[in-house]
């Protein structure tokens, strides 16, 4: 799991159209990563939502947003077109980010052997480094969306 301080770890991720986007290609903005369960889900479609409503505060605090879900890269340009989601969602069907993070959730929703991403937000600051992190056990609870952008101003 990264602690605060942690480099964050590098990525390349698809996102819906299938492009790679990469952590690195960051470097020099900050980054709220916010990790969501499953596409088309309630709660996650709310905090997605969230996000994209806060989207200029959070691009005013110099930060880009970008959702991360192990569903396919269809099924997150789907849940995107259908909720006006304009920041990416990345694809991390290998699980790869979920597990460098320290946020897979293993059996999601009494599926064995079904990994998922915990709900969690993390900044990784202009150097790469996380900033804050904030991760939940429960994938019904949300993060407080004013203590994010709080982090950033």
């Amino acid at each position: 799991m990264v602690e605060i301080g942690d480099d964050a770890p590098d990525f390349e991720l698809h996102d819906g159209d299938r492009n790679i986007v990469t952590g690195s290609e960051h470097k020099g903005q900050r980054v709220v990563l916010a990790f969501f369960p499953a596409a088309f889900t309630g709660v996650c479609k709310k905090e997605m939502c969230v996000f994209q409503d806060s989207l200029q505060s959070l691009n005013d605090a110099n930060a880009t947003v970008l959702g991360i879900s192990v569903d396919a890269p269809f099924s997150n340009k789907a849940f995107a077109d259908a909720n006006g989601i304009a920041f990416p969602i990345l694809s991390d069907y290998s699980r790869s980010m979920v597990h460098a993070y320290g946020v897979a959730l293993d059996d999601f929703a009494g599926m064995n052997g079904y990994v998922a991403a915990q709900r969690a937000v993390f900044i990784v600051d202009a150097d790469g480094n996380i900033m804050w992190k904030w991760i939940e056990d429960s994938p019904g609870e949300e993060p407080d969306y004013a203590e994010v952008l709080a982090k950033l101003t």
